[in-house]
């Protein structure tokens, strides 16, 4: 399900309070934690992920690790008492995972977990908590694109021409498939971008308008710059 453009996979329970997802293995008595896709975007690309270790003891609304980013540190609680029994250990070397793929290789914990039928019984399917998450999107602004960028341009009160101009620096330094989030309130941005998608090659994943802000999305495809006629 999505929910203002952010994804919930429906075969999953949430704990909306504390931004994590969790999938039940009632037969198994376990439960595997990951943080829902909006912190991702709230805390943008994360730097660093310190998870606690196999056999620690957690209980219900306590830490089971941290995640920080250079604009964000925060604390991922357990929605349920148990052992933990399995980490992912890619997030230490590679946090991004998380902020990617939130509901796959970026999943954080298993637990083994006691009376499992018992404490799932505060957590919801999306359907059963799709208010609670609408609030929640809308209370801290977030705005989910389908690709999570790997870097950042915010250029509010600048013309397009330099606003482009920026934009093709960074993409001579970053790697090809890089995904580049803009920002821009040039009110002729939308078709600027448009012409110099079509002229330099790079890809335009998504525009979004929010109130008077234009969010765009931008993948590098080309290696090699290709200079963007403005006259044009």
């Amino acid at each position: 399900m999505k929910i203002n453009h952010c994804d919930f996979p429906e075969d999953l329970l949430y704990d909306v309070e504390n931004f994590v997802w969790c999938k039940a293995n009632t037969e198994g008595g376990t439960i595997t934690i990951g943080i829902i896709n909006c912190l991702g975007h709230i805390s943008g690309k994360l730097s660093n992920i310190n998870l606690k270790p196999i056999g620690i003891i957690v209980e219900r609304g306590k830490s089971i690790g941290t995640i920080e980013s250079p604009r964000y540190f925060g604390v991922v609680r357990s929605p349920v008492s148990g052992k933990i029994i399995e980490v992912n250990s890619s997030l230490s070397q590679l946090p991004e995972l998380a902020n990617k793929y939130p509901y796959s290789q970026g999943w954080f914990a298993r637990l083994k977990v006691t009376k499992i039928g018992e404490q799932i019984t505060n957590l919801k399917n999306i359907k059963g908590c799709s208010d609670e998450m609408a609030a929640l999107i809308q209370r801290h602004h977030v705005i989910c694109f389908d690709a999570f960028p790997d870097f950042e341009l915010f250029e509010v009160g600048v013309e397009c021409a330099a606003t482009l101009a920026k934009l093709d620096e960074l993409l001579e330094k970053i790697p090809v498939d890089s995904v580049v989030h803009l920002v821009s309130d040039d009110q002729t941005a939308d078709l600027e971008m448009i012409r110099w998608s079509e002229q330099t090659g790079q890809s335009l994943l998504d525009t979004r308008r929010e109130e008077n802000l234009f969010h765009f999305m931008v993948k590098k495809t080309q290696g090699e710059r290709i200079e963007y006629d403005q006259k044009r």
